[in-house]
């Protein structure tokens, strides 16, 4: 499964998650946007 976390999310949860593909929204470059923009960008 792939998942994204939001900034807002504490970057401890990501090690949490073993066996998923997880990114964060710092990672991909996405900070800052707001939900429905984040929704967009993560599904192109």
């Amino acid at each position: 499964m792939r998942i994204l976390l939001d900034e807002c999310l504490p970057k401890k949860l990501k090690r949490g998650l073993l066996g998923h593909a997880v990114k964060m929204v710092q990672e991909m470059g996405w900070s800052g946007r707001k939900n429905g923009a984040l929704l967009s960008v993560a599904a192109s």
